[in-house]
């Protein structure tokens, strides 16, 4: 685990068909570490580039720098005894979606408990994470922060937690109109049915390589 440049606490799904389905879209298996052979989609190198190199996941905890003092085996160990702690998380299901200008699976009904996770996550792990460089504080606020998302960029490192948080499945990169019209359609006819309602079991370690692919570090069962 030292090899690996940053850290992030995702929701990597368990569903194998889900699981397999984006490993497959984004060209990516995060859970292997290795490139997956894409649909024959016109366009879809172009709809997938961007999150390619996280993998098919759902962010808890962003992505970060260990601090001085951590460990990436402490980490995984307060990872281990978190998930203990946790139960598992029961949504009405997933649903394809439009955020933005991008395209992603997000809850449908009611998330507050999976909210609540995943700011439980950004809160018991802060003490694992490096402070922001100036140079990373200045690429988020050039997105064009409110001031609540500045307060939480300074807070803790990134400004969408907390009541910004909006879980998803980030399934493409920003499009345009027409790639997202494209994008969506293969989408529909892709997409395998998912299971109603949909439960979260687990949560996952990840680290960012040298290559700046993200892999699978350790999966963490909810047994709270």
């Amino acid at each position: 685990m030292s090899d690996f440049q940053r850290f992030a606490i995702y929701y990597l799904p368990d569903e194998p068909a889900l699981a397999t389905f984006g490993a497959s879209w984004l060209g990516w298996n995060v859970e292997t570490g290795t490139p997956c052979p894409q649909p024959d989609i016109n366009g879809i190198d172009r709809f997938t580039s961007t999150p390619r190199k996280y993998g098919f996941h759902g962010t808890l905890k962003p992505p970060f720098r260990l601090a001085d003092g951590s460990s990436p085996a402490v980490l995984g160990d307060n990872l281990m005894n978190f998930a203990r702690s946790q139960p598992p998380v029961q949504l009405d299901g997933l649903c394809l979606s439009r955020i933005g200008k991008f395209l992603a699976l997000v809850p449908d009904g009611n998330a507050s408990e999976l909210s609540q996770l995943a700011f439980s996550c950004v809160r018991a792990f802060d003490g694992h994470r490096r402070a922001a460089e100036p140079s990373e504080l200045a690429r988020r606020r050039a997105a064009g922060l409110t001031p609540r998302q500045e307060e939480l960029l300074l807070e803790w490192g990134y400004p969408y937690v907390a009541d910004e948080f909006r879980f998803h499945l980030t399934l493409t990169g920003k499009l345009d109109p027409e790639d997202q019209t494209a994008a969506h359609a293969a989408l529909d006819d892709l997409l395998p049915d998912l299971p109603r309602p949909y439960t979260i079991t687990s949560i996952a370690l990840v680290g960012e390589r040298s290559d700046g692919r993200f892999q699978l570090i350790h999966r963490y069962t909810l047994t709270g």
